[in-house]
């Protein structure tokens, strides 16, 4: 099967078009390097024919990355094969580099990984100017490298400093900066005039040589003693220490890879590029990235949770109840989609404070070079203020994002709910209520579901979907269908409070608390998630949550208990922070919490906290304080996985990388549990378990699985 079309014309220019036969896109597969190797075989065969080559592709995208399903195989005993896969696809870009003949990349569409790798190899690159076309090396978001050339050609190209951030963040960018950057020859309007200028370009007769293959050829922004400017050197790899912690072993390669092959020739670059790749494909990091950030992703974006035969449906009109910081971001989520929106709120005024914040978010966009003044009219002009039931009226989708309150969650279901088109759908944008309590309030629980979303919502990509018990398919469907338009990824989740999100969540927040009640030091457990890669600290994140608040659904929770004649075992962290709320200390927003918080906007942790507490006192080390955080959110998503709440190791992994900010190295919750090794963290559990609680005792479903040496699939 030939993924190159092959065709030479009577001008001797042969057009190379990427065309993987019944496939929608172009991979980096076996099949693609054996038909590449053909072609290349061909061109130098007819090379005395041949005046030029344009490579193109028949796909909407230009050509994406390596085979990753390949990768994800690799063992770490599998360094030289991966080193030698790596050497001979840049051997077969290397000889289209130096086949003697111009060669043109027509860039029709995105070209991300190896894509960008081959357009590099090209002497020239001829790009349309299409809407979200990108072009870039993303592989450090996946654990990985460029293993093509991609790194060797880039920093050649525009010099260290330039390619630098842009291999080891792995960002992409549009085809206007590419062409400031120098890495495009041209951008036009359309494929027609990037052939055309493409064939322009072979017959004027061009250079027929990369400059760092003639003599005399000096790196961009190099001297005659440095590779790049001496501070940048010294700094660039503590800067990346400090932003990653150690925790991507790709950013750390990349930038070696550009700095070790910036002081050798070509071939010596290249062959420390490869080494570099087979160092980090072969790791466990990458196979936890790759795992959940692109196959989990993946299905999660394409509509894997999906019910099949329900016809798709989009919304049009969409009703937020509530004006607040939380229905505000999901107006301006749906409105920036092309969805009006009806917000009310209890009154026009606070709808209308509601759109003053709005107002302010688009006019950062602005200010930032992020939406041009245009696109910010239309987007606020679809947004309708208003504290009129009425004009909820026709609403295909209404979301109450009112307080977690169930008597007033249940009021204004049954106020808005009749304004429902016919077959409407009715969500509850709650964290931790069950939906099935809350559909009560529904004449149609059938059509009610939960919509968690994540605040702030304008920035958090997730939605978690939580079907109540009466909720129907077609429900599901809709709720996809709808977060799917406005761009969010979805995860699925059955009906229990907290759902799973919160529930995880939970736990590392109340061990962080627990741990400065257990005499750790506070310090050394903030610090200690931050190194990790956990976004905030435990201590920081009950604070601005409030302690308080925290407190008082404890104790409702513990009053509930004892009406229904049950008793609530004790939890990790809540003495400690009744403690705190009895000294007046309720929180951020009462100025005093785990930090005391200055009028400037500082904040520093309360000494209090070593002598009510000894904090400190406990003599322990980084890597428990780590295990703990890490362990008590991983057995408590297996809990849940155990219980039926989540369904799917997807959606569990999901869903704590993007709702909770569990470390991306991970993998995500069970992805982390895999790296392990079922057996290994079941040991380990039991050993916290002894030292510091039955909270951390392995569930049934995980002995079971290290018994039989399973993983989570």
């Amino acid at each position: 099967m030939n993924s190159i079309r092959y065709d030479r014309g009577a001008d001797g220019i042969v057009t190379l078009t990427l065309d993987n036969p019944g496939k929608s896109a172009n991979v980096m597969n076996p099949a693609f390097r054996a038909s590449l190797e053909k072609a290349v075989d061909r061109l130098e065969a007819e090379r005395e024919e041949i005046r030029g080559v344009i490579v193109t592709s028949a796909k909407k995208t230009f050509l994406a990355g390596g085979d990753l399903s390949a990768i994800l195989a690799l063992n770490p005993g599998d360094c030289a094969d991966a080193f030698h896969r790596a050497e001979h696809t840049k051997s077969l870009l290397r000889r289209l580099e130096l086949l003697g003949r111009p060669v043109a990349a027509a860039i029709n569409g995105t070209a991300l990984g190896g894509g960008m790798e081959l357009c590099l190899a090209c002497h020239a690159r001829f790009c349309v100017d299409a809407k979200g076309l990108k072009l870039g090396l993303p592989e450090t978001n996946l654990g990985l490298i460029p293993a093509a050339g991609g790194v060797v050609r880039l920093v050649r190209m525009i010099g260290l400093q330039a390619a630098v951030p842009m291999i080891v963040d792995g960002k992409s960018i549009s085809p206007t900066k590419a062409l400031e950057l120098g890495l495009v020859t041209e951008v036009v309007p359309d494929i027609e005039t990037a052939l055309q200028h493409a064939r322009d370009w072979i017959a004027s007769e061009p250079e027929l040589s990369k400059p760092w293959d003639r003599k005399g050829y000096t790196l961009p922004g190099s001297t005659e003693a440095y590779i790049a400017d001496p501070m940048y050197l010294r700094t660039a790899p503590i800067l990346l220490i400090k932003k990653s912690r150690g925790r991507y072993p790709a950013q750390e390669a990349a930038m070696r890879a550009a700095f070790e092959g910036a002081s050798v020739d070509f071939d010596a670059a290249s062959r420390i590029e490869s080494r570099r790749f087979a160092e980090v494909s072969t790791g466990p990091v990458a196979k936890n990235m790759i795992t959940t950030l692109f196959f989990h992703m993946q299905d999660a974006n394409s509509g894997k949770a999906r019910p099949e035969g329900i016809a798709p449906r989009r919304v049009s009109r969409l009703g937020v109840l509530g004006a607040g910081m939380m229905g505000g971001g999901i107006a301006y989520a749906a409105a920036s989609r092309g969805i009006d929106c009806v917000m009310k709120d209890a009154t026009h005024e606070n709808a209308e404070k509601g759109m003053g914040r709005l107002r302010g978010m688009v006019e950062g966009q602005i200010t930032r070079g992020r939406m041009s003044r245009d696109k910010a009219d239309a987007l606020l002009s679809r947004i309708q203020p208003s504290g009129e039931t009425k004009d909820l009226d026709g609403c295909d989708l209404i979301i109450e994002a009112v307080f977690e309150d169930r008597a007033l969650k249940a009021s204004v279901t049954r106020e808005a709910e009749p304004m429902l088109a016919p077959g409407g759908i009715f969500a509850s944008n709650t964290s931790t209520l069950p939906i099935t309590g809350l559909a009560e309030a529904s004449v149609k629980p059938a059509n009610f579901i939960g919509l968690h979303f994540f605040s702030p919502v304008d920035r958090m990509p997730l939605v978690e979907i939580i079907k109540g018990r009466e909720t129907s398919a077609e429900t599901l469907a809709g709720a996809l269908d709808f977060v799917q338009q406005i761009g969010k990824t979805p995860i699925v989740v059955n009906d229990s409070r907290g759902f799973f999100t919160s529930r995880v969540f939970g736990t590392y927040i109340r061990e962080g608390a627990q741990m400065v009640e257990d005499g750790i030091s506070a310090a050394l457990v903030e610090n200690v998630a931050a190194d990790a890669g956990l976004p905030v600290g435990p201590l920081t994140v009950l604070d601005q949550v409030s302690l308080s608040l925290t407190n008082s659904a404890r104790q409702q929770a513990l009053r509930d208990a004892e009406a229904e004649g049950t008793t609530l075992a004790p939890a990790a962290g809540y003495g400690i922070i009744a403690k705190l709320v009895e000294l007046g200390r309720p929180g951020r927003a009462g100025g005093a919490g785990f930090y005391d918080y200055g009028e400037d906007g500082s904040k520093t942790l309360w000494p209090g906290l070593v002598t009510h507490f000894k904090a400190g006192s406990a003599g322990i080390d980084a890597a428990e304080v780590e295990d703990r955080l890490l362990y008590i959110q991983a057995i408590e998503a297996i809990r849940i996985f155990e219980e039926g709440v989540v369904e799917t190791v997807r959606d569990a992994n999901v869903g704590s990388i993007l709702g909770i900010g569990y470390p991306r190295w991970t993998g995500g919750v069970l992805q982390f549990v895999n790296m392990i090794g079922t057996a290994a963290f079941a040991a380990r559990a039991d050993a916290l378990a002894d030292a510091h609680g039955e909270r951390f005792r392995p569930p049934a479903l995980l002995r079971d699985m290290a018994a039989r040496n399973e993983t989570f699939v």
